[in-house]
């Protein structure tokens, strides 16, 4: 007898060979209804798995997240299967599931066109309406090479000869058998709503050495009206992709003849920097940190003692030599703000010290993974590093955590996804420090009275995280804050870190790496899209341009314009010999929060007229009033 035990704890008996989807159905038939996969001792298997011995089973239904994985790896299988049918000699590669969605990538003898991606799709609602059971096949790995070689499969041949299973498994459904590890849903025809996307290039194994191979993308999901949302969505964020409304606001630009990942910040872009840096120097210093600056290159002697040489040379440019010695631009802030720290024993009466800096670095990546100013080569991480005794370490990380929340929330981010991960297989570090910061991690987060996600196993071989993703206006994750124990730069063998403890001996103290934003380049690009560019009053470039109706009225506009500038705000004049309605329409397209008309009424009455930039009139009224409108704006935070 197979004894099953289910989550909620109760065990069920059942004869040996019992199916996943018969155990769902002995529970009750809404369950089998709604069954797409079961997970046996936490690993995945299809329904149709037979269970034997003592097993702990659980099972994963439409109304759990983790089920669209399921329903898109499978729906992946249909486009390929649908790809075959019309062009038979298509070479397949990988098909996963990814957020979202899913993609193959596949070998055709020509380019996908877009006509050719509707009869794919077409094609691909016949197979569903087949309603084809999806068959598993385990067979010798040398059986499945065979059958590859003879289908003339290159990428999964060369997939297999990697592989070290003895035993591998095909997916039949109907006239379609892939090499796949699967699990996969029972037939076809449970797939409700897909859609299939468009067609990129892509290098096998993302290798611009090897060839470009055909990505089909693609999206799933478990009704149509969910369907109909995600891909409303997906338009609503074409609209305000950063890389479109950074040109037309005038933002920022990447010009390939200096080099791809290296982000140019117009005036406009820059004005928001500038008012984003100065906030974050001015809680910085109310929080205690010193503010600290660091070289752009540095001898490559300093990345051999950090470990960056051998361990991230492939994201480091190659070295310059100087004066016959070689230097790195450097990729990280780490080693220069461990150096200051080093230039003096401290006490531990000094210590938590908090080293902090915009500091910008450089990193190799591949010109096909770069994206506007969310994948660049050139960023400037808000980055702080803390060194701390293991005696103050929760109370400083609770501060750090609670530091992180309200700085986004200043932004407008109040919906976060947060996750701790923990100590992997191979790690540095003794044993008790791990349980230290661990338990440390979890307190800042539990006094806090957040939800999060523990991601056992899923922390830095040198110490435990806290990451920190904030859900934008259209709900989509960005990884933006992060708090990062380090027991491997303070260690004997790299920087052998140390400060005179209580009792007057040399002790090690804690290193924590910190950014609340991740990259000022990344948190812009993300505030552009969140805000569909339209920043609120504090944040935005120009808060308020000043529109004479005629050349007469531009010495009372600019006195208009100077007078904001004076009290702390951003305007500029509008004196271009333009219509009125030309110049509004512009302020508007550059969706700045206010246009202040001044004609020959306002002259005389020593008033403006003031525009929203949502096109509402709130009529005449006095530089003060208006000034005041503007203060609480700017306090509001709106």
């Amino acid at each position: 007898m197979a004894k099953v035990t289910l989550p909620d704890g109760k065990t069920r008996e059942y004869p040996d060979g019992t199916t996943v989807r018969e155990v769902a159905e002995s529970i009750g038939k809404r369950l089998a209804k709604d069954a797409v996969v079961g997970e046996v001792d936490g690993k995945p298997v299809d329904l149709f798995h037979k269970l034997s011995g003592d097993v702990k089973l659980r099972l994963i239904t439409q109304q759990m997240p983790e089920s669209l994985f399921h329903l898109r790896h499978s729906v992946a299988h249909v486009m390929a299967q649908a790809v075959l049918r019309l062009f038979p000699r298509t070479k397949l590669a990988i098909g996963p599931p990814i957020e979202d969605g899913f993609y193959y990538d596949m070998d055709p003898e020509k380019p996908f066109t877009p006509e050719d991606l509707e009869k794919i799709e077409a094609e691909m609602k016949k197979v569903v309406e087949a309603d084809y059971p999806c068959t598993r096949a385990d067979v010798l790995r040398t059986e499945a090479v065979e059958r590859c070689l003879k289908e003339h499969q290159d990428y999964k041949v060369e997939m297999l000869g990697e592989w070290t299973d003895e035993k591998v498994s095909f997916y039949t459904q109907g006239d379609f058998t892939d090499l796949c590890r699967g699990p996969h849903i029972a037939s076809t025809g449970r797939i409700p709503a897909f859609k299939l996307l468009r067609a990129t290039g892509a290098y096998w194994r993302g290798d611009e050495k090897n060839k470009q191979l055909q990505r089909l993308y693609g999206t799933a999901w478990w009704s149509k009206e969910e369907l109909e949302q995600y891909l409303h969505r997906v338009e609503e964020a074409k609209k305000r992709d950063h890389r479109k409304l950074g040109k037309e606001l005038d933002l920022f630009s990447i010009h390939e003849e200096i080099g791809g990942g290296l982000v140019h910040w117009h005036p406009r872009g820059s004005m928001i920097r500038h008012v984003i840096e100065e906030e974050w120097n001015r809680e910085h210093v109310k929080r205690g940190y010193l503010m600290v600056n660091t070289p752009h290159i540095a001898s490559e002697e300093i990345y051999k003692i950090s470990g960056h040489l051998e361990n991230y040379k492939d994201l480091m440019y190659g070295a310059m030599l100087i004066e016959d010695r070689p230097f790195r631009v450097k990729p990280m802030n780490c080693p220069g703000h461990i150096m200051i720290y080093k230039t003096h024993l401290h006490s531990y009466r000094e210590l938590p010290m908090r080293l902090a800096e915009l500091g910008t670095v450089y990193r190799f990546e591949k010109s096909g993974v770069l994206h506007g100013m969310l994948r660049v080569r050139g960023f400037t991480i808000d980055d702080a590093h803390i060194f701390v005794t293991p005696k103050s370490v929760e109370q400083e990380i609770i501060d750090v955590f609670r530091f992180a929340v309200e700085w986004l929330a200043k932004f407008g981010f109040k919906d976060l996804a947060i996750y701790l991960s923990t100590r992997p297989e191979k790690s540095v570090g003794a044993a008790e420090d791990w349980e230290r910061t661990q338990k440390a991690l979890k307190h800042a987060l539990d006094t806090a009275g957040v939800k999060y996600e523990v991601d056992e196993g899923g922390g830095a071989f040198y110490g435990p995280k806290i990451d920190v993703k904030v859900r934008d206006s259209l709900g989509r994750e960005w990884q933006c804050s992060t708090v990062q124990f380090d027991f491997n730069l303070p260690s004997e063998k790299r920087f052998d870190l140390a400060y005179v403890g209580e009792d007057g001996n040399r002790q090690q103290p804690y290193m924590v790496h910190r950014a609340l934003m991740g990259s000022l380049e990344r948190f812009f690009g993300v505030l552009i899209e969140h805000y569909g560019g339209a920043f609120p009053v504090w944040l935005a470039a120009t808060q308020a341009t000043v529109i004479p109706i005629a050349d007469a009225h531009i010495p009372y506009a600019n006195e208009i314009a100077a007078r904001l500038r004076e009290a702390g705000f951003r305007a500029d004049l509008d004196a271009r010999n333009e219509r009125t309605g030309h110049k509004i329409r512009e302020a508007t397209l550059l969706k700045t929060p206010y246009m202040l008309v001044v004609g020959e009424k306002e002259v005389a009455a020593k008033q403006v007229a003031v525009r929203e930039r949502a096109g509402k009139d709130l009529g005449t009224m006095g530089i003060d009033r208006f000034e005041e409108i503007l203060k609480e704006d700017v306090r509001k935070r709106t």
